[in-house]
């Protein structure tokens, strides 16, 4: 068994995700991200051929645009062009949602459109590319490419910077042996681990994954009261009273959930001894929480009492007041933190991340992903023994195959040898395994795995002191995994 070993410890915030560590122990740069929507720019790899615009609209009824946008939620703009070509929101489609405070370009589909049509809308630049048969979906983005500006790093910058990259070379295997390739001198193979961002879970109040891992012990009415309740010390004064409001119909005294940040085991749980006064919350609860207000409601039409059963089916009719999206994002984000924190384990044991030992589970790399992106395909899965880890290593070496780790579900077959000791560690520490994710309706899951390495070039330039990182990852992974080894600031700052 590898030797655990001292790591740079993460925020508190992040190890409430389930991320524990920095893989650098090397300083932070610090600075501030998304000074304007310029310093944040992401281009999507497309995995989307459109045929040409002419191509017969019966057969090819979705109109596929390309949108450069600037300082615009995906979902916004979506109403808005809806809105604008006076069609349904559901006739408006995209491969991938992206940050508001940013210059992003991206597809769309609109379908039953015609391009004379498309309209003028501030702060859009909308091309006709083509025409396709079906709307886009997820599975039609490849990655994304990114260029990150930094600001006010300071003076220390370009050897913080260096020391960082020197760090995440050899943590992805590269050794700092490969030539710099960017018009920087920066250029090298980095490699991080392959969390799931603060955005998974919620960067001001992290809870998604509580009310998950929450349902997923079968404890439903916990799971309301995570979500309706449980109020955070990062929140403003009126919703914090409105949680509190709701623990104490619950049974947790005044502030007894503590800040929101456990990290999944909570420090105070609903005793049902609460007053069960639903009504008394709905006025306590304003307006802009309307998911919290929608299950409280539901309460209250049924006048449920507190110490119903945690199974009970009037909890489970309160939890599914929120969208169905909502609803598959709870086990999705519980899934998360449960890889997280498997992938903090093997950090802190020293396990490699580059590489396999006995006992993993590795995928192949994607054939058909564009030359910038290192891509698993997590559908051509490998278990190594003992007799092929010298063949499977040159594999990884070659950017061909990737070590993995489960996303937790009901066919989830763990690994062998010490990373599944450390997998199941991490479930029997969650109270949890397979079978419990057997759920009704937009609960049930039934898992898959994620590579543990996020690899990807990374060229560093620097401009009036500030450094900017251009790279590009696969869809799925998050950039800020990545430029938090740099900044080492919390979860807000990025």
């Amino acid at each position: 068994m590898a030797s655990p070993h001292t790591l740079r410890e993460a925020h508190p915030t992040e190890r409430a995700a389930g991320i524990d560590h920095y893989v650098s122990d090397a300083d932070g740069i610090g600075g501030r991200l998304r000074e304007s929507p310029e310093d944040f720019r992401v281009r999507e790899l497309e995995a989307f051929e459109p045929e040409p615009l002419g191509a017969d609209t019966g057969s090819y009824p979705e109109l596929v645009v390309r949108v450069t946008l600037r300082d615009w939620d995906t979902n916004d703009f979506a109403r808005r062009i809806s809105d604008a070509l006076g069609i349904s929101r559901e006739r408006v489609s995209w491969a991938g949602t992206k940050d508001k405070r940013a210059v992003t370009t991206q597809l769309f589909t609109l379908r039953e459109v015609d391009p004379d049509d498309l309209p003028e809308i501030r702060g859009a630049e909308i091309d006709p590319l083509g025409r396709a048969g079906r709307g886009l979906s997820f599975g039609d983005l490849a990655g994304n490419a990114f260029e990150i500006r930094v600001a006010d790093a300071g003076s220390e910058a370009p050897e913080r910077v260096a020391d960082v990259v020197a760090d995440l070379r050899a943590f992805g295997g590269d050794g700092g042996e490969t030539e710099a390739t960017g018009p920087g001198g920066n250029g090298a193979v980095v490699g991080v681990p392959n969390y799931f961002g603060q955005q998974r879970f919620g960067s001001r109040r992290p809870v998604t994954h509580r009310v998950g891992l929450a349902v997923v012990r079968g404890d439903v009415r916990e799971a309301v009261r995570l979500y309706a309740g449980n109020p955070a010390a990062t929140e403003p004064d009126d919703t914090r009273a409105a949680r509190d409001r709701v623990d104490a119909a619950f049974g947790v005294g005044d502030g007894g959930a503590g800040d929101g940040l456990g990290a999944g085991d909570d420090p105070a749980t609903a005793d049902g001894t609460g007053d069960g006064d639903w009504e008394a919350c709905l006025d306590a609860i304003p307006g802009k929480l309307r998911f919290e207000r929608s299950m409280v409601h539901r309460l209250a039409e049924r006048d449920v009492p507190p110490d119903a059963p945690p199974d009970h089916d009037d909890w489970r009719h309160a939890l599914e007041a929120v969208p169905s999206n909502l609803q598959r994002l709870f086990v999705n984000a519980a899934q998360s933190f449960l890889f997280n924190r498997v992938l903090s384990e093997r950090l802190r044991r020293g396990l490699p991340f580059d590489r396999p030992v006995a006992g993993d589970v590795v995928c192949f790399a994607d054939g058909d992903a564009p030359d910038e992106l290192y891509a698993p395909d997590t559908d051509r899965l490998q278990r190594v023994d003992e007799d092929r880890v010298s063949v499977v290593t040159r594999h990884c070496e070659r950017g061909r195959a990737f070590v993995t780790a489960p996303l937790v579900g009901t066919e989830t077959d763990l690994g062998d040898g010490e990373p599944g000791e450390i997998e199941r560690e991490v479930l029997d520490g969650a109270g949890i395994e397979p079978g419990d994710f057997a759920l009704p309706g937009e609960f049930d899951s039934s898992g898959t795995r994620r590579a543990i390495l996020l690899r990807s070039d990374l060229d560093v330039t620097f401009e009036g002191g500030d450094p900017r990182f251009a790279f590009a990852l696969p869809s799925g992974s998050y950039a800020t995994v990545l430029l938090r080894e740099f900044t080492k600031s919390g979860p807000l700052d990025l």
